[in-house]
């Protein structure tokens, strides 16, 4: 940090922010997970942290919430070698199982079971290499950040973080309640890691939702029967703002639901479809940056402790790297508020 001028254009150099801090130094760790396996409708999220590095050099670290907000020491974890084969691989086969449900036909009925029980394996695989990778930065006593790929890839971060930390809740941001169960067959299907993280962890005792907006029967049933669910959908925050509720006490109501630990899961497509526009499965509606960025400020702020976070499922456009852009600076606000929350 001795030459590292925060006024000056960042230097890429393959990390985050294009820091200069090592795993050793750092508080927090952000980990990559290309991975695009089960995403149903446009892929490419597998190139989100990649994109994400890229765009993120070119942002300003400066924020006027945060003290000394580009010294904050993250550092950016090796991708895993074996995730980009992985993913490929798993993809080819995963595509053949959307096309026969697509051609309305269950894969299972069409000879691909064992295609299937493949792609299943693959996801599984993934799940354990970024719970090995997680539990080890968890134990070095690091903040660890997962960066997506697609939104299936925190279960094993979430898995790691109820070994160290006992029960928490998460603050699920998103356009889809990621409520079915096995989507499409894929047992970790980017639509089923909350249903997967009710059913799987015992640890995670709440879960947040804000901006779904997006949603099938058997989520909607989930969500009314099940007691550890607090819905905040697109629909009624907006209705709450036309008939005079701020913002702020939107935020505060969401915050009353949460436990004392606090995993935040963000999916790009939580926020409007034009600051994402080449995400995966862009929904109209959705949050505005400013006020992701003032209810992630007050959950730092509040007696809660947050014990680590994901964004994923930003998928750069064909030459056009706006929704890395976006992706880089909400991934920055999260670290700088993430910091901030664990020094109190």
């Amino acid at each position: 940090m001795n030459t590292f001028d925060p006024n000056l254009p960042g230097v890429p150099n393959g990390r985050y922010f294009a820091l200069p801090f090592s795993r050793e130094e750092a508080e927090i760790v952000l980990i990559s997970v290309p991975w695009d396996v089960t995403t149903s409708y446009h892929d490419g999220t597998r190139m989100g942290p990649e994109a994400i590095i890229d765009a993120s050099a070119q942002i300003d670290l400066f924020n006027t919430r945060v003290d000394e907000a580009w010294n904050i020491p993250i550092a950016t974890l090796e991708e895993h070698e074996e995730l980009p084969i992985l993913n490929r691989t798993a993809r080819n086969l995963a595509q053949k199982i959307i096309q026969s449900w697509e051609d309305g036909i269950d894969p299972r009925e069409n000879g691909l079971s064992e295609v299937l029980d493949e792609v299943n394996l693959a996801c599984a695989r993934m799940n354990r290499i970024v719970y090995l990778q997680c539990s080890e930065q968890l134990r070095a006593g690091k903040l660890v950040g997962l960066v997506g790929g697609e939104h299936s890839v925190p279960y094993g971060h979430l898995q790691a973080l109820g070994e160290h930390y006992g029960s928490f809740g998460i603050l699920h941001i998103d356009a889809h309640a990621d409520l079915r169960e096995a989507y499409e067959g894929f047992t970790f299907s980017h639509a089923s890691i909350m249903y997967n993280a009710l059913r799987s962890i015992p640890a995670v005792t709440a879960l947040t939702q804000v901006g779904v907006r997006d949603y099938c029967r058997e989520e909607h049933l989930i969500i009314r029967s099940d007691p550890r669910i607090a819905f905040f959908p697109d629909e009624s925050l907006n209705e709450d703002l036309y008939e005079g509720l701020t913002w702020r006490e939107q935020c505060h109501r969401i915050m009353e639901s949460l436990p004392e630990q606090v995993y935040i899961s963000l999916d790009i497509d939580g926020l409007s479809p034009d600051l994402c526009p080449h995400t995966g499965t862009p929904v109209p509606g959705g949050l505005s940056f400013q006020q992701v960025d003032y209810l992630l400020y007050l959950l730092a702020s509040s007696p809660v402790k947050i014990i680590g976070f994901d964004v994923c499922e930003v998928a750069p456009g064909e030459n056009d790297p706006w929704d890395a852009i976006v992706g880089a600076r909400i991934l920055h606000k999260i670290c700088c508020y993430s910091y901030l929350n664990n020094k109190k």
